[in-house]
């Protein structure tokens, strides 16, 4: 798959105004250091289209992105810093869960986990959300250029040990080098093509 168009849509941080009008979703979702805005940025081609922050945790808003006019991707908030008040934490949470459990459209989860360190407990708990609502998901293990390539593979086998998942949920990625960019798009496509034969 080649993406060809990528534009913002718009941002909601209002359960009442979450999308909900058929178009299949992508989500995006991990600890707010991941670097996700960086990773959506690398798979459209563009390095602006998801702003990216020094600060992690700006990422209050389930951010829209229409893609190749056919599917979008979504960037849910942050997890893992606690820079404003648990309530409001909650809230953001509460939006997220509605988005996760409430899509109509959402084809799949992306998990975001850094390759360098050992999920967190909050990664835990969200594989186990997504296991429990029955929600489709893969890993995108993050960062991996900080890390000799050699040494991927027994990274990846860890990673799955410690989050009690198969190896092949698991894609390692890069958004400095754009390792693994086309096995998430072929994912992407394959799915989208299951979804047009249902």
């Amino acid at each position: 798959m080649l993406i060809k168009k990528a534009v913002y849509k718009t941002s909601v941080v209002d359960k009442e105004k979450l999308i909900c009008d058929g178009v299949p979703e992508f989500a995006f979702v991990g600890r707010s250091n991941v670097g996700k805005s960086s990773l959506i940025n690398m798979l459209v081609g563009q390095k602006h289209l998801c702003k990216t922050s020094s600060t992690p945790g700006l990422t209050k808003m389930v951010n829209y992105f229409d893609i190749n006019d056919g599917f979008r991707f979504v960037d849910l908030p942050g997890y893992g810093y606690a820079k404003v008040g648990h309530k409001q934490l909650d809230v953001w949470a509460g939006l997220m869960g509605e988005y996760l459990v409430g899509s109509q459209s959402l084809v799949s989860v992306f998990v975001l986990i850094d390759l360098r360190h050992e999920p967190s407990e909050l990664d835990k708990q969200m594989l186990k959300f997504l296991i429990f609502n029955e929600i489709p998901f893969s890993i995108l293990a993050t960062k991996a250029d900080k890390i000799a390539k050699s040494k991927h593979p027994q990274y990846k086998t860890k990673l799955a040990r410690m989050l009690g998942v198969r190896e092949e949920l698991i894609i390692v990625t890069s958004s400095e080098s754009g390792l693994g960019k086309d096995k998430v798009l072929d994912f992407i496509e394959g799915k989208l093509e299951a979804l047009n034969e249902d």
